[in-house]
């Protein structure tokens, strides 16, 4: 069975005012993930928001400003997107949609064997939530207009990486 990921849709990332902002490029893939939801929903194929999700003071704040804060506006699903009951909502706080989560487990206790890929970053958490994915034998697809990085060469990179090394089905 298939499942749709949409990664880190977060107002900290999507909102030009975001903490942690990806700028136009994370605005600009919304429509289609919308569509892809959408799609998912007529087949009645799970729908799993990955959401990155921080304490006050991660280690990850050394590297990165602080973002996605547990609690704060930031670290919610932005309202464009719907949200419904049925959907799985997966809470993370390293770049790995898999890395300390139930992701896994919930893959397998759902028969759900393929797993298709939205959301940003392209080079940082899709590109990790993939590489995971495929160590732990999943068949990945990335759709690569409803990915998006505020870093256009690391954007390429990572789509490339994900095909060439990974086995990803870029589409």
């Amino acid at each position: 069975m298939k499942a749709l990921l949409v990664i880190d849709m977060l107002n900290d990332f999507i909102d030009e005012d975001g903490a942690l902002s990806v700028g136009p490029q994370g605005k600009a893939i919304i429509n289609i993930i919308k569509e892809k939801i959408s799609e998912f929903r007529k087949n009645e194929y799970p729908i799993i928001f990955i959401c990155d999700n921080h304490e006050k003071n991660d280690k990850e704040f050394e590297m990165f400003a602080p973002h996605c804060i547990a609690g704060t506006a930031g670290a919610k699903i932005i309202s464009d997107l719907d949200v419904k009951d049925v959907d799985k909502v997966i809470s993370k706080r390293r770049y790995s949609a898999f890395f300390g989560t139930d992701l896994d487990l919930y893959l397998r206790e759902n028969n759900i064997d393929e797993i298709f890929l939205t959301g940003v970053c392209t080079n940082i958490c899709v590109l990790y939530t993939a590489a995971d994915a495929r160590n732990l034998a999943y068949k990945v697809s990335i759709y690569k207009d409803a990915v998006a990085s505020f870093d256009s060469t690391a954007h390429d990179f990572a789509l490339k990486e994900a095909k060439n090394t990974l086995g990803c089905n870029i589409i």
